[in-house]
This record gives C-alpha cells, structure tokens and sequence, in this order.
C-alpha cells in the first residue's frame, strides 16, 4: 500500500460515487427513485417519525402499522416499509427536520453529519502524534472515499453521527472529560453501541466520565420527556419485541447487511438459540480483551482504535452503515503508525477496515461474510500486538 495507490483507489471511488448519486437523482420520479423507493430511503422513516412528532403523535413511530401506513401517505403506496428502530431521543433530531421539505431535510441531514464527522476525524488527527498528516490533505481525500461514507449518504442513515460523536469522546477523553462523557452519553440514540464503552473507562478508571454520560442520558431522558411526554417511553419498550424478532432474528431487512457474529450464524441459516450463544461468547471475549487492553501501557491512538471495533463487534444489531464508527478506528492507528512506525501487517489491517464496508454487503449476500471477520482480525491484531497486551506493563493513569 503505497501513497500513490491509495490516492487512485480514493479518487476512483469518489468519482463512482458522485456518478451513483448522480444516477439516483436523475431517474427519480418525484420522492422515489428508479426502484421506487424513497430518495434517501432509511432517511424516509426519520422524516416520517418527525412529522408525527410535529403534529402530536410521538408514539406513532414506534407502532410499525402506524408508521408504515404515514411513509406510504408521504411516498406512494408502492413505498416499502422502513421501520422506526431507535430509543425517543432521537425524535429530537427527527422533528426539526421534518419541519422542512423532505428534499431540504435529506440534504441538510446529510451535509450536517458528513461535516460533522469530516471535523471531529480533522480535531482527531490534529491532536495525535501524528499532525503532520493533515498538512498533506490525503486524509481529507482517504476520509471522503471511505467507502461506509457513501452507503450513508445514499441510505439517509445517521453513521456519519455516530463516528463524529465517538470520535470526539476519544478527543477529549484526557483534556476534558466531562464532555468526552456528555458524547458518549449522546450516543444513546443507539444504545446498542454503548455496550463496550463503560468497560473501557472503568479500566482506566474514568470516573467522572462516567459520571458525565449518566448524566448527559438522564438530562436528555428529561428533555425528550418534556418534549414529547410520557407515553413514548412504553411505545418504545413495546417495539423492542418487533425489532428483535423481525428484524434481527428473522432479518427483515436482510442478514447480508447485518455485520456481526449473530447474523453470521442466522446468514448460514443458524437457530436462534446459538445465534445468541455465539454472540454472547464473542462479546465477552471482546470485553475481556478490551479491559485488559485499556489497563495496560498501549498507547492512546491504539486503545482508542480498539475501542471503536469493539464497540461494533459486541452488538448483533450492527448494520454496514454503522461501520463508519470504522473511520476514528483507521485514523488512530494511522495516527499511531505514522508516529511510531507501522508494525508488520499494520497498513494491511488498516487498508481492510477501510474497504470492510465495500466488501462487507455484497459478499454477505453471496453467503461469504467477511465484515465481522475483518473486524476481529483487526481487534486482535490491536490487542496481540506487540506495545499491546501481551508486551505492555499496567497502566498507571
């Protein structure tokens, strides 16, 4: 992996990208595109909840009838259905944007969180070993054409938030933890990626972090309540049943584009019952590694790397849009090697969590999924690697 190569490979995949859109919006007819589904088609059942939110009904979103029945009144009776699968926090976000045109609202959405994540990995680089990366612009070029970048912009999905809200907890971690605990606490609009990061903190001991994200949930627990009233927290506990027996057990929106070890086991058409046994032992054993990771003398970009993989990797509902919490993963240990040295294989690990969101959808559907594989790898090849758990002394921070 030479620089001049990856420039080519980047740019290549920009242009393709600028053409795919291009080609979106060119044989749209109306809201719909050329396969008549909504422009933006996950973003459709944000705007849908939104507009449900501004017209005082907050719990409609979480009744999948109701919902459907909405985003078919705004995009044709042809429309599929996109469910609502996320905790009441997120119709904080939903309703300001349905209170514009849904065209608006999509670019806005997107220009938003790709600005949003383009900042927090600039701040991120900025602050490591290794800034000098910056002065080249490569990581600008290597940032955009991340390939989880356009599975996002063209699924109207919200990664582009959760990399920036990650990335900017790993930021200010050490400088200022109360607000590395107030991002992390925002990630709780998808609390199914907050499993990994409390071990972590308890294995340095980051108290007040901690402190901070319960408090940064419960204030934002407050907000939404106040918002949009009581009734919405049993209509969201009342759709975790059709969330995880529609959509993970019997993959409703398809195994091939859930990236973890859960769906690996239903893609290859696995029971339930060891689905769950098979995710539950990988989750233990990535929290396990982590702690002992996050406990020892590795350096910062290295554990933060870590921490970004195992967050996905300890979920079963991890989708490949999510894995653009892959992106802060790949800038530290670019950040780590530039500074001191890449280890063997280095560049071949951060190379394949980079191509990972390429590769992970179309493979799946083929019956080989490689997401969740390359995603181990990687973690192990963090932890194992010398500097790592095995070479390194306890931490004394």
């Amino acid at each position: 992996m030479t620089r001049e190569r990856a420039r080519l490979w980047c740019a290549a995949l920009l242009l393709a990208y600028a053409a795919a859109i291009g080609w979106l919006f060119a044989t749209a007819h109306g809201l719909a595109d050329y396969q008549g589904r909504p422009l933006g088609s996950d973003f459709s059942d944000i705007y849908a909840a939104g507009l449900s939110a501004l017209h005082g009904d907050p719990s409609s979103p979480f009744d999948p009838a109701r919902q459907f029945a909405h985003e078919q009144a705004l995009f044709g009776n042809t429309t599929p259905f996109y469910g609502w699968h996320y905790p009441p926090f997120f119709l904080l976000v939903a309703a300001p944007l349905a209170a514009l045109p849904y065209i608006p609202a999509l670019v806005a959405w997107q220009l938003a969180g790709l600005a949003a994540y383009l900042a927090a990995i600039f701040a991120l680089l900025r602050s490591g070993p290794a800034a000098g990366l910056l002065r080249r612009r490569d990581w600008l070029l290597a940032a955009l054409a991340f390939p989880a970048v356009f599975v996002n912009l063209t699924h109207g999905q919200n990664g582009l938030l959760t990399a920036a809200l990650l990335s900017g907890a790993l930021l200010f971690l050490d400088r200022r933890p109360l607000l590395a605990g107030l991002l992390f606490g925002l990630m709780a609009y998808k609390p199914q990626f907050g499993l990994m990061i409390p071990v972590a903190l308890i294995a340095e001991g980051r108290w007040r972090t901690i402190a901070s994200g319960v408090l940064a949930i419960l204030l934002l627990a407050l907000i939404t309540t106040s918002a949009f009233g009581l009734q919405v927290w049993p209509a969201f506990l009342h759709s975790l049943s059709f969330t995880r027996m529609a959509v993970l057990e019997d993959g409703g929106a398809g195994f091939f584009k859930i990236q973890s070890a859960f769906a690996l086991v239903r893609l290859w058409n696995g029971p339930v019952v060891l689905a769950y046994a098979v995710q539950a032992l990988l989750t233990v054993f990535v929290g396990a590694l982590l702690f002992f990771f996050w406990r020892s003398a590795a350096s910062y970009e290295r554990k933060g790397a870590a921490l970004c993989i195992a967050t996905l990797l300890a979920t079963p509902y991890c989708f490949d849009y999510d894995m653009m919490a892959l992106a802060p993963a790949i800038a530290l240990m670019a950040a780590d090697g530039f500074a001191r040295g890449f280890a063997p294989y280095g560049k071949l690990a951060a190379s394949a969590l980079w191509l990972a969101p390429l590769l992970a959808r179309p493979f799946a559907d083929a019956g080989v999924p490689v997401g969740m594989p390359i995603m181990l790898a990687a973690f192990l090849f963090l932890v194992r690697e010398p500097n790592g758990l095995i070479a390194a002394e306890p931490s004394r921070s």
